[in-house]
């Protein structure tokens, strides 16, 4: 198996190929389980860190056309398109996000089709593609109807990836993804990335300010199950999805006060009463859009799985990134 997974020097990159490597094998588009032989590793700066043979590690601008038919040929069987640029950052900056998070999604399956191989295509969508008058928890049949130009481009890049997979161009799955907490390191320009923020930053010993208010509800995932369902997700074969290429996933429903009261009960109060309440707007708008639960029907009869309470999620981050 040549596997490619762009986006490879994010958390979510590094995690998978990590996953990838211990597995050892993935199941190909004939639906033969064969050994993993290459893993691309490609991203916007070069991955660092992963000695393996298995892998390698390339790096440049994934909106360069040249650059796509160098990390994809005739011999790629499978790819997890992870690189995009964040909420925010695709707010703030309108042509950067869509030349990331649309226009070169486009060229990949374009060349894609030109190839004529029909790889399996795993990318990751996200909750922002909702908006507007929302019930209290939405179905898989609800309307998109994006508040933000990230969402905009996450839509516009399932519909396209549906229409491919419809045509039998590729062999594709968007994974609609809950917020990721909790992510390490420095926050980033996503909108959500106070979510992780007001959890990571306290456990370090650090302030953190959370920007919207306590009832604010939020649609979570751990870490370590983003990167079993993305697995699970490529494992499925293209007769399991009757109901479409693009699945909502299932998720943790919870408000920011009942993950502060959580990180309470976990690490105790001096710990959560480093969180300081400073709303901002901007997210707050962002955010405020977003669904907060799901039904996710769909993808739990496809066997994708949720967590299950979010004290265990801080614990997976506290046994992982804070030893003793």
């Amino acid at each position: 198996m040549n596997i490619l997974v762009t986006g490879a020097a994010g958390f979510l990159g590094r995690r998978l190929i990590e996953a990838l490597l211990q597995r050892g094998s993935l199941t190909d588009r004939a639906g033969k389980s064969r050994p993993i032989g290459q893993i691309v590793a490609f991203d916007m700066v070069e991955l660092t860190g992963i000695d393996d043979p298995r892998v390698k590690v390339v790096y440049g601008d994934i909106a360069d056309p040249e650059v796509v038919q160098r990390l994809i040929d005739a011999n790629t069987d499978s790819i997890f398109h992870l690189a995009a640029v964040v909420s925010s950052q695709a707010e703030g900056d309108f042509e950067l996000g869509m030349r990331i998070n649309f226009t070169a999604t486009q060229a990949m399956l374009e060349h894609i089709r030109k190839l004529g191989t029909r790889p399996k295509w795993v990318m990751t969508s996200s909750v922002a593609v909702f908006g507007g008058e929302l019930p209290e928890r939405v179905g898989d049949d609800h309307v998109w109807s994006p508040k933000s130009s990230y969402g905009t481009q996450k839509a516009m890049s399932d519909l396209l990836l549906a229409d491919y997979s419809r045509r039998a161009y590729v062999d594709g799955r968007s994974l609609r993804m809950p917020t990721i907490v909790v992510r390490p390191g420095k926050p980033n320009m996503a909108a959500s990335s106070f979510a992780s923020g007001i959890i990571r930053e306290p456990l370090n010993g650090e302030q953190s300010v959370c920007p919207v208010p306590l009832d604010t509800r939020l649609w979570l995932m751990s870490p370590a199950q983003a990167i079993g369902n993305l697995i699970h997700g490529h494992e499925l074969s293209a007769e399991q999805l009757t109901q479409g290429r693009v699945i909502n996933m299932p998720g943790l429903s919870i408000t920011v006060e009942q993950m502060i009261e959580a990180l309470r009960q976990t690490a105790g109060a001096e710990v959560a009463g480093r969180i300081r309440m400073e709303r901002n707007p901007a997210i707050e708008r962002i955010v405020g859009s977003w669904p907060g639960n799901f039904y996710a029907t769909y993808s739990q009869d496809l066997g994708f799985t949720a967590d299950e309470n979010f004290t265990d999620v801080i614990e997976q981050y506290r046994n992982e990134y804070l030893p003793g």
